[in-house]
């Protein structure tokens, strides 16, 4: 038998969610694999998704499970890491032998993983990898088993700069980057380009690696600069100490990012986050979200702060649920293809249809505006470029 540390070591933070104001079942479980960042630097990502999900199998299991059968849950922690990433897919798909698995959102942590699957013959959903590799590979081509629940990063990248440059009025960029992660990089070319397309100049163009905690030397290259819009095209710890580091230099221009927005940033970044706006999935004020995040804030005791992810995972338990169902099986194959040919599902959060590359269509993006008094990122406007 393992010790605790070994189980650790190999990510096993395991949980099985079965019975939970469930009925009896004589039928074996359903065993769905899940994938969060319950630790490391997207760990308040995880958390959320992780509690999300427990919401959505107890809800399941208690009006009877799928098939008549009940929603087991294997969880794994991959520490936000690419290698612990594809070492807990290996397990969940050669050991566990799960039917399909749910996240994380991480694009670099989906991609590194996505041949694991593919191999394996199990369908995979990311809850909010935006970089185009999640779905396809470098050659274009699909991968048959990696679908996702999110707009991607062209999409968004052209949101920022329609937002900056049509909304905002802005006309030089400068952009801060996070040089390691598939996700930033991949931002920051999409946004580039369209913000040039929309005749903006894009006045710096800074890097930091992901474990960088300290971007004073990059800000005051951009300060430097002298430009009219900042735009930070990254995730975790690093937005809010950026975001507070500008300001403390000067820079009081406003301040853009994706939809790594988290309401975790106020508490680094706290009355520095004026002037900044961030893409979002879904709009945390819509009258369809109350009763999920009213049972979210009484089964953790606190409120829904990464409510991006909280809504993707759950509704992404659902999109799972519509495809078993939809199959009549639990077999690997068949909810793949049953995902793939999602039509007009009503979810949550959106209206989901599968485009030929496994992206959703048509999905309309939000601008959030920080709100000092309140201490959230609040609607502002939707964007459609």
């Amino acid at each position: 038998m393992r010790s605790m540390s070994t189980v650790r070591k190999m990510l096993a933070l395991v949980f099985v969610l079965c019975m939970m104001a469930a009925p009896a079942f004589a039928a074996d479980p359903i065993r769905i694999g899940e994938i969060a960042t319950v630790t490391g630097d997207f760990a308040a990502y995880g958390v959320a998704e992780v509690e999300s999900v427990k919401i959505a199998v107890a809800e399941i299991n208690a009006a009877g499970g799928i098939l008549g059968r009940p929603v087991e849950v294997i969880m794994y922690d991959c520490r936000t890491r690419q290698e612990d990433m594809v070492n807990a897919a290996r397990r969940l798909v050669e050991q566990d032998k799960v039917s399909v698995v749910i996240g994380p959102s991480g694009s670099g942590l989906c991609i590194a993983a996505a041949p694991v699957f593919n191999r394996a013959k199990v369908p995979h959903i990311g809850t909010l990898p935006t970089n185009p590799l999640v779905t396809v590979d470098e050659k274009g081509n699909v991968r048959p088993y990696n679908f996702r629940i999110c707009f991607l990063d062209p999409y968004q990248g052209k949101m920022i700069a329609h937002f900056s440059a049509k909304d905002l009025g802005k006309k030089k960029a400068a952009v801060l980057y996070d040089v390691s992660s598939d996700y930033s990089h991949g931002l920051r070319e999409f946004f580039t380009a369209s913000f040039k397309e929309y005749g903006g100049e894009i006045v710096a163009d800074e890097g930091h690696r992901a474990e960088d905690v300290d971007f004073r030397a990059q800000l005051t290259v951009i300060k430097e600069a002298n430009p009219d819009v900042l735009v930070i095209p990254t995730m975790g710890k690093a937005l809010p100490l950026a975001v507070k580091q500008a300001r403390d230099l000067g820079i009081e221009v406003p301040i853009v990012g994706g939809d790594g927005y988290g309401d975790f940033m106020w508490e680094i970044a706290g009355d520095t986050m004026r002037e900044t706006y961030w893409v979002s999935h879904v709009d945390k004020a819509d009258p369809t979200l109350a009763d999920f995040f009213k049972k979210y804030e009484e089964q953790t005791g606190t409120e829904c702060m990464e409510f991006m992810n909280a809504v993707m995972a759950y509704d992404a338990v659902y999109w799972v649920k519509d495809a078993i169902e939809r199959a009549g099986s639990d077999d690997p194959v068949k909810i793949r293809d049953a995902l793939e040919a999602t039509k007009d599902l009503k979810l949550m959060h959106a209206t989901l249809t599968m485009d030929e590359f496994h992206n959703p269509k048509d999905k309309d993006g939000i601008i959030l505006k920080s709100d000092i008094e309140k201490k959230q990122a609040v609607f502002f406007v939707k964007v459609k470029p």
